[in-house]
């Protein structure tokens, strides 16, 4: 369903409300170690101050306890990013919606941009029903954007309720540029895919995407499996999988998917294996099943890589979630690097392209390969629930285009 843009509001003289996602990595001293979540989110702030608008805007960041300020997870850092970035002044408020953030919204100028503190401080954040916290928030502005699709998935107060109780007051309630693109990108690609259609996933556990795979199963002309649970569909199979990381009790549904998958799911050939989790252990490459005792799979092998990069080169739709491998770690990022070179190279010829977040998008930003691709997802378990054929309430409560 179509939702309104924030395009199609005129924020002169107004004040919006806007839910981003500024959930970014920090290093142990509190530096940002990587704010490209905060750059996504800059074409919808620009496209609101830059119309002589006044931007408040709210997010989250760990998982505080909702007790109050944390120092550890302060939005500080992130405001005084975000104001380098903007080359302007971005104001802290030091609550979420109360007496500081009010006083200083009520100061903001033309053209400001205020952040409000943690909204995970707050416990009435996660339970979505603190009427007088979601009151607070909704009293700030003259309309709500959400622009934090890393969050979609989960109906907090500041995703859900707060875009109710301002739709209930008569106020706008939209999507940003990031989460309109994100879910034009992914809604195509699932309703209306350009074919042949293949979906990539690793990642640690099938139990994680029995879901996901299961429905691409019913969509995609082909589902390569890759990372740690390949291992749990070699051991049901009857292969050898060493010391590698298996779900034993998720056997019978690794059957179950290979029966349904057929000649769709496609899995390793072959294994980059070590007999310690270390870039300077022994290591072999055995076929797929022969990982021997003291030995776990950290890779997929070459041949298998090579399989994989020739059914990607003919792909006019790829989806990817979850790496092939231990890619933060050499050599046992091969496998992973050698796809992402394929989907590379799928792009450049016409093919549509989609990084599924989480793992995935730090693996193609690690590699080199994020600005080869026709999309990299901010949201890992947002990305997940759309290609499981979910809808976001939290997105469906806003304004119809």
């Amino acid at each position: 369903m179509a939702k309104k843009s924030v395009a199609a509001i005129d924020p002169q003289g107004k004040t919006i409300l806007v839910r981003v996602d500024f959930n970014v990595p920090q290093d142990d001293a509190g530096a940002i170690t990587d704010d490209r979540r905060i750059r996504m989110a800059l074409p919808t702030i620009r496209s609101i101050i830059d119309r002589g608008g006044k931007a408040i805007l709210m997010s989250h960041l760990g998982r505080p306890a909702g007790k109050g300020f944390e120092q550890a997870f302060s939005l500080a850092p992130v405001a005084k990013r975000l104001g380098e970035l903007l080359g302007r002044p971005v104001e802290l408020a030091s609550d979420t919606g109360g007496a500081d953030t009010h006083a200083k919204a009520a100061a903001l100028p033309t053209g400001g941009v205020l952040v409000v503190e943690n909204v995970r401080f707050n416990k009435g954040e996660k339970k979505g029903d603190d009427k007088a916290y979601v009151d607070g928030l909704a009293a700030l502005a003259d309309a709500y954007v959400n622009d934090a699709f890393g969050t979609c998935h989960r109906t907090e107060a500041s995703m859900y309720a707060v875009p109710a109780a301002m739709k209930a007051a008569g106020k706008p309630a939209v999507v940003g540029f990031l989460v309109e693109k994100e879910v034009q990108y992914l809604a195509d690609a699932i309703g209306h895919p350009k074919r042949p259609f293949v979906a990539i996933l690793g990642g640690k556990k099938v139990s994680d995407k029995i879901a996901v795979i299961t429905n691409l199963l019913s969509i995609c002309d082909h589902v390569l499996i890759g990372g740690a649970m390949a291992y749990t569909f070699s051991l049901a199979q009857g292969g050898q999988t060493g010391k590698s990381l298996v779900e034993p009790d998720k056997l019978e549904l690794a059957r179950e998917l290979l029966a349904k998958g057929g000649t769709k799911l496609v899995l390793p050939v072959d294994t980059h294996c070590a007999d310690d989790f270390s870039a300077s252990a022994a290591r072999k490459i055995v076929k797929a099943g022969e990982i021997p005792p003291g030995f776990e799979g950290l890779d997929i092998g070459p041949e298998t890589a090579k399989q994989y990069a020739a059914i990607v080169a003919s792909a006019g739709t790829v989806v990817w979630n979850g790496p092939m491998g231990v890619f933060e770690m050499p050599p046992f990022d091969a496998g992973t690097r050698a796809v992402a070179d394929a989907v590379a190279a799928a792009t450049a010829k016409g093919a549509i392209t989609i990084i599924g977040g989480g793992d995935s998008a730090a693996a193609v930003e690690q590699l080199g390969y994020a600005d080869r691709v026709s999309h990299v997802s901010t949201g890992g378990g947002a990305s997940l629930e759309m290609l499981e054929g979910k809808a976001f309430e939290t997105v469906t409560v806003l304004d119809d285009a």
